[in-house]
């Protein structure tokens, strides 16, 4: 098949595309900043710049994977960070609907990227994909704007699905390496409450899940992208405290969270119990369904 994965540069996209390559697919990346002088199979194209013209290379294309946007922990959330972190995500979505609209042979599917941070932040709900209640707060409002903006890709007859991913673990990205340090450093312990969710899943099982998706023509709209079990943040840290061998005391207040990080806390101190529910009934099978094995895994332990 042929893939083209804009933002594909990224964390995630770099996980993806190298499977997709080791399964024998073709790859073409949409990237602001084509690597010089790097050869091998992986093709990248230049987009987002003036006079660029991406849709010339991408003819006959099976799949289109959108998961450009700036990342939500670079820099901090004042008025110009939050609006380029919107921004960013639009303009993306708005670049690939003309892309795609010029194209004579439509792909088959578009994957957009969002995130479960659609649903609002609680301590006891259970949310599914057919949870209706929105969040309101910043990254609520930026993710429900940029999944209106992805439903349009439908008007061109294409399967769209919306990608709610949760919170991604591995060794090279994402939430993790960060998450262990205070451990490693025998400072680990609970943030804020410790009662806050926090539904994650490991980075293998979110590309096996986007491949399910590719695969499985019945599956569109939004899919959360989360493990079948999420854990209370407390939890999380016992877990790595468990598989790292380290202590498990050293308590982060709220009020210090929120003067450190400010609105971004919420990433930290707030969260969702999220279900995947689409993927569970659809017959996707985790390979890391529960949070101690999948550490276990990224620490090349068991």
């Amino acid at each position: 098949m042929k893939f083209v994965i804009a933002g594909g540069t990224g964390f995630i996209g770099d996980h993806l595309s190298n499977k997709l390559l080791e399964q024998g697919h073709d790859v073409t990346i949409l990237t602001r900043y084509p690597p010089k002088g790097k050869s091998g199979t992986m093709k990248y194209v230049k987009w987002l710049g003036k006079g660029d013209k991406p849709e010339k290379e991408m003819e006959d294309i099976d799949c289109l994977i959108n998961l450009a946007g700036r990342s939500l922990n670079q820099g901090r959330w004042n008025e110009k960070g939050k609006a380029e972190i919107l921004d960013s995500r639009i303009h993306s979505v708005e670049e690939l609907i003309r892309i795609v609209s010029k194209l004579k042979t439509k792909p088959k599917v578009f994957i957009n990227a969002s995130a479960i941070g659609i649903y609002p932040p609680s301590e006891h709900a259970v949310y599914t994909e057919r949870s209706e209640n929105r969040a309101e707060d910043f990254l609520g409002t930026v993710v429900k704007k940029w999944e209106e903006k992805a439903k349009r890709l439908n008007d061109l007859q294409i399967r769209t699905v919306l990608a709610r991913f949760g919170v991604v673990l591995a060794k090279d990205g994402g939430a993790y390496p960060l998450l262990k340090i205070p451990y490693r450093l025998f400072f680990g312990g609970k943030i804020g409450s410790g009662k806050q969710w926090m539904s994650w899943i490991h980075i293998d099982d979110v590309i096996r899940a986007l491949l399910f998706i590719v695969e499985n023509e019945q599956i569109k709209g939004p899919v959360n992208i989360t493990a079948p079990n999420p854990v209370r943040m407390d939890k999380f840290g016992k877990t790595i405290a468990r598989v790292l061998k380290r202590p498990h005391w050293f308590s982060v207040p709220s009020n210090l969270v929120k003067m450190v990080l400010r609105e971004k806390s919420t990433l930290v101190l707030e969260g969702q119990y999220v279900l995947p529910e689409t993927l569970t009934t659809n017959g996707f099978s985790f390979l890391y369904p529960n949070l101690y094995s999948a550490l276990q895994h990224l620490e090349n332990i068991g």
